[in-house]
């Protein structure tokens, strides 16, 4: 398998399969929102879009990164969600880079949204398609974030090499500058147990596939186990 790592900005065209990577916490908070229920999450260009979509659909859970804010019913940290039932519900998510990468890659045949919770479901996928090609999308810091980087090269040597230890690809993410300003209270809207959460490896046994339904953009949840062979076509 080729794999290449670009940053949001170093996509030039849209590739044939992406796996877009935010560890620190867009794709982590998402894998906990699935995993308390939710059906669906719909990834908005703008926090605006996020406010009309929410309008509309006044039963959306609507989160986004930062402080609590008018309009949004939450906030984009894992800590906080996991004690949030979303039983069936569709949450609208707008986050500063890892939603704007999934959309940045929208055209793309397969679009994989990751993080380290979801590290072999998103390898098993991969393997399942054989994909030739897969195009890693490293969200954080203009590409240079190193959780998502190492979460990216940790789920790329899973693709090939089942047996791949995760603790140093664990080790950088520990060490990163996101996980020094979440455990710094740099950030705001952060729980205490975000970091830890972040870094739980296979936490959860799906997969997160994105596609465009209509205008949108929809994230859902994809157990390898229910996987057919159409699915992968």
């Amino acid at each position: 398998m080729d794999a290449r790592f670009l940053g949001i900005t170093e996509l030039v065209e849209a590739p044939s399969v992406a796996v877009v990577v935010d560890v620190m916490r867009a794709f982590t908070v998402a894998a906990w929102a699935f995993a308390q229920g939710a059906e669906k999450i719909v990834l908005a260009e703008s926090l605006d879009e996020a406010l009309a979509l929410k309008a509309r659909h006044p039963d959306w859970v609507a989160l986004k990164d930062g402080p609590p804010a008018p309009g949004f019913d939450t906030v984009n940290s894992p800590g906080l969600l996991r004690s949030i039932d979303l039983g069936g519900r569709t949450v609208v998510q707008k986050t500063t880079a890892g939603t704007v990468g999934a959309l940045a890659v929208k055209e793309a045949s397969l679009v994989l949204c990751a993080g380290f919770v979801v590290a072999e479901a998103t390898a098993q996928l991969l393997r399942m398609r054989k994909s030739d090609s897969v195009t890693f999308v490293v969200t954080g810091e203009d590409g240079q974030a190193d959780e998502d980087l190492a979460c990216a090269q940790y789920i790329a040597r899973r693709a090939t090499e089942a047996g791949t230890d995760a603790a140093e690809f664990l080790r950088r993410a520990a060490e990163s500058r996101a996980a020094a300003e979440l455990t710094e209270g740099v950030r705001q809207g952060v729980h205490p147990d975000d970091v830890a959460l972040c870094l739980e490896v296979d936490r959860f046994s799906f997969a997160m596939v994105a596609a465009s339904e209509g205008s949108l953009m929809v994230l859902r949840p994809r157990a390898m186990s229910s996987l057919t062979d159409e699915d992968l076509v």
